[in-house]
C-alpha cells in the first residue's frame, strides 16, 4: 500500500573480483529416435552494494542457454519399452 513512497536512495553496484564462467552441457531424450541438446553458461560473480549507511556483499548466479539443437537418429525397425521389468526372462516372454 506504501510502495514508492519515501525518499529515494541512490545505490551503486561494484564487481569485486573476477567474474566466473563455466560451460555446462545436457542431453534429454525427446522420443525414440530424437535427443535434445543444449549448452549452457552458469555465470557466478561476487558483487558490493554500496550505499550512504551500509555496504552489502553478495553474489550473483545466473544460467544462461547458449545453444538448443535437436538431434534427429535413425526410426528403429522395432521399439519395446521394457520399462519396470524386473527379470530377463520376463522381458523375453513379452517379446515372444
Amino acid at each position: 500500500m506504501l510502495s514508492g513512497v519515501g525518499p529515494k536512495v541512490k545505490l551503486k553496484i561494484e564487481v569485486m573480483g573476477n567474474v566466473e564462467t563455466e560451460l555446462k552441457s545436457e542431453f534429454v531424450s525427446q522420443g525414440i529416435n530424437q535427443t535434445l541438446h543444449r549448452v549452457y553458461m552458469e555465470i557466478h560473480c561476487n558483487t558490493q552494494i554500496l550505499s550512504s549507511y551500509k555496504n552489502l556483499e553478495t553474489s550473483i548466479n545466473n544460467q544462461v542457454l547458449l545453444l538448443e539443437n535437436v538431434i534427429v537418429g535413425k526410426i528403429p525397425s522395432s521399439y519395446y519399452n521394457l520399462e519396470g521389468i524386473k527379470s530377463y526372462e520376463d522381458a523375453l516372454e513379452i517379446i515372444e
